[in-house]
């Protein structure tokens, strides 16, 4: 029996990249995944306005504190938690937002804001265990915390759709005990025995004030960031 093989056609195909997309243009991204925090966009073009994009870092089956690496775009292990508790809610932040001057003019008790991109809880009535996704959620409110003496905010949210939250438009809208439990959350999660705690959660706030803070945010990030994307379209 004779073997025959076809002469081999297969060339190597060139990838044309999109002009005009920060993501491919711009050296600070990575070429092929795109940035969580840099790349993403807070909403879709056609999204509401209580509508926002969520990079999830941490689920409530998470008894290891993860976050993402700013520099790569990739998730890492920040520390393993002291305590038992986990997050009571899908843990994240928003993309293309930044806490700086203008969220902590939203925050009496703190003249600064802690530098990291604005994080946000979300409800879900299925069980999602795992991170590293992105989905979208609709705001109903927030909590104003204080982390060593800087704004750390923490926005509430449901996912969006969600066949229990999702007709919920305002915190006040959710049974009592989820905002209680993830203020007990946040209040306690970098306990450390025999010290005293440097958080303080102050007060829980609505829909409309979340929306606020979120613009704050995005006003922070183009004013800090907002140079890369510019960058990118020369």
């Amino acid at each position: 029996m004779i073997s025959w093989q076809a002469p081999c056609t297969m060339r190597a195909s060139i990838v044309t990249l999109p002009e005009g997309n920060p993501m491919y243009s711009n050296s600070q991204f990575n070429r092929w995944r795109r940035h969580p925090w840099h790349g993403l966009h807070a909403r879709t073009d056609d999204a509401k306005e209580d509508i926002v994009q969520v990079y999830v870092e941490m689920t409530p089956d998470d008894v290891v504190k993860y976050e993402l690496d700013k520099a790569s775009g990739f998730l890492m292990v920040d520390r393993p938690q002291r305590t038992t508790s986990s997050p009571p809610a899908l843990y994240g932040f928003i993309p293309r937002t930044y806490c700086a001057e203008e969220v902590a003019k939203h925050c009496p008790h703190a003249e600064v804001a802690d530098g990291d991109p604005l994080d946000i809880c979300v409800f879900s009535e299925r069980h999602i265990t795992r991170a590293d996704i992105i989905l979208k959620a609709r705001v109903v409110g927030g909590i104003q915390m204080i982390d060593g003496g800087e704004a750390d905010d923490k926005i509430v949210a449901v996912l969006a759709g969600d066949n229990i939250w999702g007709d919920v438009h305002d915190i006040a809208d959710l049974p009592p005990i989820k905002t209680e439990r993830l203020q007990h959350y946040f209040s306690t999660y970098k306990m450390i025995p025999g010290k005293e705690s440097k958080v303080k959660v102050d007060f829980v706030y609505g829909r409309e004030e979340a929306l606020k803070v979120i613009a704050a945010a995005e006003r922070d990030y183009q004013n800090h960031y907002g140079h890369l994307h510019t960058q990118s379209k020369k």
